[in-house]
């Protein structure tokens, strides 16, 4: 690079990176099935991000680390609205290059795709709690948003393990679309041919609450004592603490969906 700048320190370090970006290109195609999901945090918000590559050997090693890292604190201090405008931004650290030209340059380093996939905002709300839980690595990220009070992270939290562990659809059962309601209603009449219709209406309610049970968070049993619902157990420990807590929201994301 020296060489093709004719001794230019600076022009040969933009040549090198020149090169590392279409480097980066040319791996771009590569599958990324691995990575790591990191949280970010400031005074308004908690984030999540996911962040891509190619085999579980690089995740681990601590240059990837230190990038997701640094990718973490300039989300939490930019906020970003999309991947794209995060990417075309300024790296706080280098300001000669962007976020990603940042990640170009860790490409070539490592040897492998790396792709910011994915970036979720979720604002602390008034009056509520969020709860993070992050498991096997940061393979799999859980969210949990309580209404009622501010000081129940904690509760949120225990909720966020539940959901990483039970993997729930939906919040509630009026979230659930109509047409997958009709088409569970569908299997279940399927099964009961010959049945008197009074006989059949129950049994068919009988199996769509206990496809709830199955999908909702708020009516999933709670697995640290499956003899309540976590509603219902959000709902008791309010009452210890003298607030009427209820579910707000969730998330949960792993690496590969």
């Amino acid at each position: 690079a020296l060489v093709e700048s004719n001794g230019d320190i600076e022009e040969a370090i933009h040549i090198l990176r020149k090169k590392g970006i279409a480097s980066a290109v040319k791996k771009g195609g590569r599958e990324t099935n691995e990575g790591m999901i990191g949280i970010a945090s400031n005074n308004t918000a908690h984030f999540m991000v996911e962040i891509n590559a190619e085999t579980d050997f690089v995740i681990q090693n601590d240059r990837f680390k230190a990038f997701m890292d640094d990718i973490c604190s300039e989300i939490a201090e930019s906020a970003p609205k999309s991947v794209e405008d995060f990417l075309s931004q300024k790296y706080s650290k280098n300001p000669q290059l962007t976020i990603d030209e940042y990640r170009a340059d860790i490409v070539q380093t490592l040897g492998e795709n790396i792709q910011i996939k994915r970036i979720k905002e979720i604002k602390k709300a008034e009056n509520g709690s969020v709860g993070l839980y992050s498991h096997m690595g940061g393979k799999i990220v859980c969210c949990v948003e309580i209404k009622g009070s501010d000081g129940v992270e904690a509760l949120a939290k225990e909720v966020a393990m539940h959901v990483a562990a039970e993997s729930p659809d939906y919040l509630n059962p009026e979230d659930i679309a109509q047409d997958v309601i009709d088409k569970e209603e569908e299997i279940a009449r399927s099964q009961l041919k010959n049945k008197p219709p009074e006989i059949m209406d129950k049994i068919i309610n009988g199996k769509l609450n206990a496809f709830y049970e199955q999908v909702c968070l708020s009516k999933q049993k709670f697995v640290k004592d499956s003899s309540i619902t976590v509603g219902k157990y959000i709902q008791d420990q309010g009452k210890k603490i003298g607030k009427d807590l209820s579910l707000l929201n969730f998330e949960r994301w792993q690496i590969g969906e």
